[in-house]
């Protein structure tokens, strides 16, 4: 019995314990169980403060953004095409890889031909700024001209899959700035500035130089090398297109680059080099805003240049030619044109697709606004189809949609500039009193709903003979003078009677007649049954008064570079003349 006690008495005690163990057991988890709600209470307290002071820094950051751009009206939201104003208040000068005030400290504003608004405001530069940019330019020539190619193709690589990224943003600049249509500029203008950084990226990578054997022991080396710092210039018709047309075969040259942008349009290029600045070395690429004669003339004149390449009209060609001339220095030159667009008689043998695809091709001198050095300004249609060709081509330009260039279903924008607009109306009336008749438009483009006060010219087709004015000066808007010819013969005489030999078109189902007008057309490049193709690899360049020298195509890399003549003798001994 005592032993059974014992054990009753040992077994109560062990319960006794079990229930102090599972009691402190419980203890213990309800203290963790507090302590982690209150550890939890804490981390969302802090989670709520750090995200409200999150919060406000996003805030004052929106605030802030907000605050560097412009207060444009509703016309100019890009909310619709999913992308943000592009542009800040205010850009200086792209100098040194980084952007700096010009060093007088002036500004000008910039305004959007959609309805003449103050979209930012931009460096006024003048010499100072441009010895600046040369100074960063020949620094970085150091180095950048000794780069390997693999290197530098590799650079533009990444330039256009960084554009490619940001096509939107940049298409919306563009058009902003501009005036053109969005639909120009997403579907045309930012492809093929991609297009053409990958094109020169490719080709210097295929390159290979010559070596000619001119005895058993001496060989001629022919090495290009790039020509070093180089002024380019270009126009306000394709800001980024022809920004790239230089800067892409000046860069795969291993040569280094002061840009100065148009006046009209400067900012497109400042969102670019916001985007692509930080993949060159600084001083690669300057970009230098102002007006011709402040900023433009002390570049294209400056002795620390090594070459010169404008792309404008053909007045300021002539000036830049003068200050090359004076250094001895080579220049590109691209310059204005009166393209001929022909129409024979057999494109009307069928109602077909081919005829619909002439019909656009007449209306083609609406692309851009017919703001483009090669606008088919001049159509020249055979007197045989005339009525009937003539009767399309009108309902097709009545039909072209012009309104805010950033809707998308927009066909034809607002003139670049005020100045342009009134340039288009005087030829207007020039072509009134010469006596042409005026087959659609003639006039201002009168649009509503904050359009007002932008530079809007109707579609207009002349009808008048090919010693008018408005058929020989080059006007730069949606303007066409048709006429009459009754051969080949007369077709091609009308065609080469111009100052100009830019562009031409020709259209027709006959094989031989596209053959000889191609040959004939004194002009650098002959559309056949198709107009305004750009493609990188196809050199574009002009005759007569359009220009010196040609842009795109593999052959625009010796436009950048000398050659270097190594001349070896491995023979050793003498000549035995002396």
């Amino acid at each position: 019995m005592a032993i059974k006690r014992k054990k009753i008495a040992k077994q109560k005690t062990k319960n006794k314990k079990l229930k102090l163990v599972k009691s402190s057991r419980k203890k213990i988890k309800t203290k963790k169980k507090v302590a982690k709600k209150t550890a939890t209470k804490k981390r969302l307290k802090r989670s709520r403060k750090n995200n409200n002071i999150k919060s406000t820094n996003n805030k004052k950051r929106r605030k802030k953004m907000s605050a560097e751009a412009m207060k444009v009206s509703s016309v100019l939201d890009t909310s619709h095409l999913k992308v943000k104003f592009p542009f800040k208040s205010k850009y200086g000068n792209y100098i040194n890889g980084k952007f700096v005030e010009p060093l007088s400290g002036k500004y000008f504003d910039n305004p959007s031909p959609i309805s003449n608004e103050t979209i930012c405001s931009v460096a006024r530069s003048n010499e100072k700024d441009v010895e600046a940019a040369l100074d960063a330019a020949h620094e970085a020539f150091k180095t950048w001209g000794k780069t390997d190619i693999t290197t530098r193709s590799n650079i533009m690589m990444k330039i256009a899959d960084v554009l490619e990224k940001n096509l939107d943003l940049l298409a919306t600049a563009e058009c902003l700035d501009n005036g053109k249509p969005i639909r120009e500029c997403m579907a045309a203008d930012l492809p093929l500035v991609i297009d053409h950084w990958r094109y020169f990226a490719g080709v210097i990578r295929a390159e290979e130089g010559s070596v000619a054997e001119i005895s058993n022991s001496q060989y001629s080396y022919n090495i290009p090398e790039p020509l070093g710092v180089v002024a380019q210039i270009v126009p306000w018709n394709f800001p980024l297109l022809m920004a790239t047309w230089k800067l892409a075969p000046a860069l795969a040259a291993g040569n280094c680059s002061v840009l100065k942008p148009a006046e009209q349009t400067p900012a497109s290029i400042m969102v670019m080099m916001e985007l692509i600045g930080d993949l060159l070395p600084p001083g690669v690429v300057n970009i230098v805003s102002g007006f011709g004669l402040e900023a433009g003339k002390p570049l294209a004149s400056s002795k620390r240049i090594a070459k010169v390449a404008f792309t404008g009209e053909t007045s300021t060609g002539r000036l830049i030619m003068q200050y090359a001339a004076q250094n001895i220095i080579p220049i590109t030159l691209e310059l204005g044109g009166k393209s001929p667009n022909i129409f024979f008689e057999d494109i009307m043998e069928k109602d077909d697709d081919f005829l619909d695809k002439c019909v656009e091709g007449f209306v083609m001198f609406n692309l851009n606004q017919g703001e483009v050095c090669t606008c088919p300004s001049r159509a020249l249609v055979q007197e045989s189809i005339y009525d009937k060709f003539m009767e399309k081509c009108i309902a097709r330009t009545k039909a072209v949609i012009q309104d805010n260039p950033l809707k998308m279903e927009t066909m034809i924008g607002a003139q670049a500039s005020v100045e342009q607009m009134e340039k288009i109306k005087s030829y207007l009336d020039l072509g009134k009193k010469e006596g042409a008749k005026v087959l659609t438009g003639g006039a201002v483009g009168k649009l509503n709903s904050g359009l007002e006060k932008g530079n809007y010219i109707q579609p207009t087709i002349f009808e008048t003979n090919n010693k008018s004015r408005i058929s020989q000066e080059e006007i730069f808007g949606p303007v066409v003078s048709v006429i009459k010819f009754k051969d080949e013969a007369e077709a091609l005489e009308i065609a080469n009677d111009t100052l100009y030999g830019l562009g031409a078109g020709v259209w027709t189902r006959n094989g031989n007649i596209a053959y000889r007008m191609g040959r004939a057309i004194q002009a650098g490049i002959v559309w056949t049954n198709c107009y305004h193709a750009y493609p990188a690899h196809s050199p574009f360049g002009g005759y007569k008064q359009s220009g010196v020298g040609r842009e795109t195509h593999k052959m625009m890399l010796s436009h950048y570079r000398q050659n270097k003549n190594l001349h070896v003798s491995y023979a050793e001994k003498k000549l035995g003349f002396f």
